[in-house]
This record gives structure tokens, C-alpha cells and sequence, in this order.
């Protein structure tokens, strides 16, 4: 009886187990009869993609590939672009918001630089399988919560564990800007209307202090401090700092401070009203890592569509622009991500631009632009076919994908579940 009972409640376990991570790659592949969206802005027309032990081998005309590949698939004119990486995202560290034991996304306190979002992230959860179907391969994995939030580590989205998940460890620390505007708690009877924060100079000062405190402990032989420790990157240019901004007074305050307090590498979060400070951006090469277009503006003066264009905005005037999660529902959301780049580019960002905002662009800004993000000879295999444009709901119906030359399943529970109920008659 007992052993009874312990099966039956291994069960319901091993229904909802995400499937076995793919094996590494045994042969040669090269597909064939492609549009291959490069991921830099070229695009080559009946095109051949080769690769093998998962490092991208050939890119290049159909006509003049190799004929030494193991395997080969027949494209059939459709599109291949390198692996989708998503921003900014809670992606593995929380499953299902109402349960508390599946939430890890934040720490209790304020100052927490040395928390690190790779340890948490959960290489089983089946919100990361539901996103690869749609062609999101990669991840920046990022905690929430503090005026500091801690490190955020990159991830590619088919593995047994987080050390194997684990592409760039700890590239990023996360800080919060102070807002200089607040809103009053209307739940406590204050007023709603949007007014002066009295305490953004304090909250800045505050912030003043510890980087401060954290830089000459960077160059000191005192005892370990964790907090100041997880810092030293920030100076010495190993990691870069993401700053949370949307007002442009909190941009142009962030990049003049960070630069005083010794932080080389800086990128703004959120950006709302960063077209106000397109010339100090340029100036500095600071990267914009915008919110996803389908959310109602920051003002309510301000126009629908100014969420739309935002992307147009920052990417004519010569910025490197990504695309980030944050919001309701964001886990889920992230499946979604190549339609929001579809409706920047419904909005002016020119096709293959919008294609970079999922591709180079955030390698680039991630640093891992050397080994992924564009489809280039001598970099790592992880790609996908779809059978049409990839940016559009309609048409982004993957055949195949690969993460360092490994074929995925593109099954999830969400598939399994259209195909059941699919074949239902009412």
C-alpha cells in the first residue's frame, strides 16, 4: 500500500515534467533552400545554413555550399534567424505567481547586488519551454525587487540544470533609479495625481554613499563584504549597469553620476522618455532596452501610439536598441517577444532592424556578440526555421530549432493541449 501511495503521488510529477534536454549534435546538418535573416541587417535569398558539433560551419548562397554535410534538411524557402533573445525577463525564476514556493524572483532588502539570478533559475520550468516554439532561444534572466536588484546571468532555454543552462554568468548588476515623481497611495485616501518625489535627492544621496563605500572597498584589501564584492565588476568594466529609468531627468542624472562614481558601462532600462536625451545616449554609446509596445503610456497626455514608435525613434537616431519583459504577466509574455518587435516594425523600425532588436542587438549589450546573436561562421548553432515571417503571429510556425547544433522538441504543454483539444467536436 505504502509503495502504492508514493507512486501515485510521483504521478502527477512526471505528467508535467518538461521533456529531456536535446543531446549534442552527432552529425553534420546543412539546411538548404532558406531565407537567411543574418541577424546584422543582411539578408541572403536562397541561402544554406551549415553547422557542426554545434559551431556554425557555413553561411552562405545554396548554389555554392559544401556537399560534406551528414544530414541534410530541405528548407523549402523558409526563414532562418539566429536564436531570439529576451531581456530583462523573471523567465525560470518564477512559476506560477499565486504559489509561493515557485516564486524566487527577489530578495528581502534594498541593497542587494550580490544577489544572483542564475542560482535560482529552474531549468524544468514549462513557462521557458513554452517560449521556444515561437523562436526565443536565449535569455537575460534578471531579479526584480531592492533599489539594487543583483546580478542578472544570460541562459539558453533547453537545459538539464542552471550550470548547464548558463551561457554568461553575472554580466549585469541592476539598479533601480530613484523616480523624481511619486503618486499618492489612493487606497489610503492620498491623492492619486502625480507630484514631486520630496525624497529623490535624499534617495539619490543614499545611492551616492554606497557606490562610493563600494569603490574603495574595490581597491582596498579589506575583509569580504559580499555586497561591495559583487560590485567590483561595475568598475572595472567586467559588468554592466542596467539602470531602471523612464523620466528623463533620471536618465541624464544616472549616466552623469554613474560616470563621476567610475561605472564604464552603463544601459537604461525602461527609457520612456529617452528621445529628451537622444544626444547624450549617442554621445556616451548607451544602449536603450525598451518595454514591449503593447502597454498604455507612462502620461496621459501623451498619444496610443507613442509606445509604438518609441522603437522608430531611438533606432533612427542611431542607438543600439533591445527589446525587455517587464510587466504583467511577463513570464508568459515572453513567448510573444518576436511580435513586439512585428509591431515596432509596423511602427518604422525597417524589418531587418527589428530583427536585430531580438538578435545583435542584445548580444551585443549582453557581450556575447562574439559567439551568438547573428547566424556567422565560427559562431555557436542555435537558430531556427520558421515557415514564414517570424514577426507576424500568423506566419511564425517553427519546423526547426537548435540551440549550439542541438535539435529541440518544440512541443510544450501549451502544444499538447491545442493539439488535444483541437480534435474536439462540439
Amino acid at each position: 500500500m505504502k509503495n502504492i501511495l508514493v507512486l501515485s503521488l510521483c504521478l502527477p510529477l512526471l505528467a508535467w515534467a518538461q521533456q529531456t534536454p536535446a543531446d549534442p549534435q552527432a552529425e553534420s546538418i546543412l539546411i538548404s533552400g532558406i531565407t537567411a535573416h543574418i541577424g546584422n541587417g543582411t539578408v541572403i535569398e536562397n541561402a544554406a545554413v551549415g553547422f557542426d558539433k554545434g559551431i556554425l560551419t557555413y553561411v552562405g548562397a545554396a548554389e555554392t555550399a559544401p556537399n560534406n554535410y551528414s544530414k541534410t534538411i530541405a528548407g523549402n524557402g523558409q526563414h532562418a534567424y539566429p536564436g531570439f533573445i529576451g531581456m530583462n525577463t523573471t523567465l525560470g525564476l518564477v512559476e506560477i505567481d499565486a504559489v509561493r514556493a515557485t516564486d524566487d524572483e527577489d530578495e528581502l532588502g534594498e541593497m542587494l547586488p550580490h544577489v544572483r539570478a542564475a542560482i535560482a533559475y529552474n531549468a524544468e520550468s514549462q513557462v521557458v519551454e513554452s517560449v521556444r516554439p515561437n523562436g526565443v532561444l536565449l535569455a537575460q534572466v534578471a531579479p526584480r525587487g531592492g533599489r539594487i536588484s543583483g546580478s542578472s546571468s544570460v541562459m539558453q532555454l533547453d537545459a538539464w540544470n542552471w550550470e548547464d543552462a548558463l551561457v554568461k554568468a553575472d554580466e549585469g548588476i541592476h539598479l533601480h533609479w530613484p523616480s523624481p515623481f511619486k503618486r499618492g497611495r489612493w487606497w489610503l485616501g492620498e491623492d492619486p495625481s502625480l507630484k514631486r518625489n520630496e525624497n529623490y535627492d535624499t534617495d539619490v544621496e543614499e545611492l551616492a554613499e554606497y557606490f562610493a563605500n563600494a569603490r574603495a572597498y574595490s581597491s582596498s584589501h579589506l575583509p569580504k563584504h559580499l555586497p561591495y564584492h559583487a560590485l567590483k565588476g561595475v568598475f572595472d568594466g567586467n559588468q554592466r549597469v542596467y539602470v531602471h529609468a523612464d523620466y528623463s531627468e533620471q536618465i541624464e542624472k544616472s549616466i552623469a553620476l554613474l560616470m563621476k562614481w567610475g561605472v564604464p558601462k552603463i544601459a537604461i532600462v525602461g527609457g520612456h522618455e529617452a528621445p529628451k536625451q537622444l544626444a547624450l545616449l549617442k554621445k556616451h554609446q548607451i544602449p536603450v532596452i525598451i518595454p514591449r509596445p503593447h502597454r498604455l503610456p507612462n502620461d496621459e497626455d501623451e498619444a496610443l501610439k507613442s509606445t509604438f514608435e518609441l522603437g522608430a525613434t531611438l533606432v533612427e537616431a542611431g542607438l543600439t536598441v533591445a527589446i525587455e519583459m517587464s510587466g504583467r504577466m511577463e513570464r508568459m509574455n515572453t513567448r510573444n517577444l518576436p511580435f513586439y518587435a512585428g509591431s515596432f516594425a509596423a511602427y518604422g523600425v525597417p524589418y531587418e532592424k527589428a530583427v536585430a532588436l531580438l538578435t545583435a542587438n542584445p548580444a551585443k549589450i549582453l557581450g556575447i556578440d562574439q559567439e551568438l546573436g547573428t547566424l556567422e561562421v565560427g559562431k555557436k548553432a542555435t537558430l531556427f526555421l520558421s515557415k514564414g515571417d517570424a514577426l507576424d503571429m500568423r506566419t511564425n510556425i517553427l519546423s526547426h530549432a537548435f540551440i549550439e547544433g542541438r535539435a529541440l522538441s518544440l512541443e510544450s504543454h501549451q502544444t499538447k493541449l491545442y493539439k488535444r483539444y483541437s480534435k474536439k467536436v462540439n
